[in-house]
């Protein structure tokens, strides 16, 4: 009796060990390149405590020609997390000019999403583009947080091979989303850390990597 009374809280003082170092704040912080050219940062910050997260992303871009900026992008989205389900969204977008805004409330097992072309409504548990999230990779459908629209999505593992992470190669795993608006290869390290991103953008004209 006394031996099974120790495991148990033994198990208990180790599950709690575990819950608490899950708990913390994560920050992914990208250089951004178009045909291998730096033009900016993109930076997702994870705040975890238990169950809930909040995330921050931030993302500046400036494409320069002769000095002259030819185009420039920002985007800054907030999102609340209850396990690995969406309850809250506010998102902003300058795109070359071009505002856009998203918001999510969750209202009881429904989504109300509103953007700039008007207000739907998603049932069921939601996730954006989390490509930080494990989780992610299981995922039939994606909320985009620059447009509001709910991507049809298949994540697969297609390939493995090597990214540079802070001037060093590492191994990773290519695991690629179709069904956006051009498909998206992450890159996810043997640790199992988002350590890259690579989609072709501009109608498949140019490529937009990511690295840490």
């Amino acid at each position: 009796m006394k031996r099974t009374l120790v495991f148990t809280l033994l198990a208990a003082t180790l599950a709690a060990h575990a819950a608490h170092a899950a708990d913390g704040t994560r920050v992914y912080a990208f250089k951004a390149f178009l045909d291998d050219k730096p033009i900016g940062e993109h930076r997702f910050t994870v705040v975890t405590a238990g169950n809930e997260r909040k995330v921050t992303s931030e993302a500046d871009f400036a494409v320069k020609f002769i000095g002259i900026t030819a185009y420039h992008y920002h985007h800054h989205a907030q999102e609340q997390w209850s396990g690995d389900c969406l309850t809250g969204l506010v998102a902003s977008t300058d795109d070359d000019g071009k505002p856009a805004s998203v918001k999510l409330v969750k209202q009881g097992d429904a989504d109300e999403i509103t953007t700039n072309a008007g207000r739907k409504t998603e049932s069921g548990c939601l996730m954006t583009y989390a490509y930080w999230n494990p989780a992610m990779r299981a995922q039939k459908r994606l909320l985009n947080p620059q447009t509001g629209k709910v991507d049809a999505v298949t994540v697969a593992r297609v390939a493995d091979g090597h990214v540079t992470v802070d001037g060093k190669d590492v191994a990773a795993s290519d695991w690629r989303i179709t069904g956006g608006e051009s498909p998206v290869d992450v890159w996810i390290s043997e640790q199992g850390d988002w350590v890259g991103l690579d989609s072709m953008v501009s109608n498949g004209k140019h490529k937009l990597s990511y690295r840490r």
